[in-house]
């Protein structure tokens, strides 16, 4: 069984003991924490496939906080124009939590 989950506006497939790498749920979340997230959009059971419109009704995803904060890659953004003295370096490192499928429940 698993179910498509909207997770802070991103779309992820959920599957119990499956790990996920979801945007930074903030630092009210601790680690052991259990979060319950309700926004499914899709479940299959066995291949009986519940569509919602949009959301699947009575259906939800619980999850445990593994780690409440990871950091992701960095990510070089480099930006030139060749013959104008022009030069801008800039970097960014995105925050996520990371997150186990408990349940899924249809």
């Amino acid at each position: 069984m698993y179910a498509i989950v909207e997770i802070q506006g991103q779309q992820f497939k959920a599957e119990a003991g499956k790990f996920l790498y979801v945007h930074y749920l903030g630092d009210e979340k601790k680690e052991g924490e259990e979060v319950v997230f309700d926004r499914v959009l899709l479940v299959d059971a066995d291949g009986a496939v519940k569509v919602g419109a949009p959301t699947v009704e009575g259906a939800k995803v619980i999850c445990e906080v593994k780690r409440p904060l990871v950091k992701g890659d960095k990510v070089i953004v480099f930006k030139k124009k060749r013959r104008n003295d022009y030069r801008r370096l800039n970097g960014h490192r995105q925050y996520f939590s990371q997150i186990v499928i408990k349940d899924v429940i249809a």
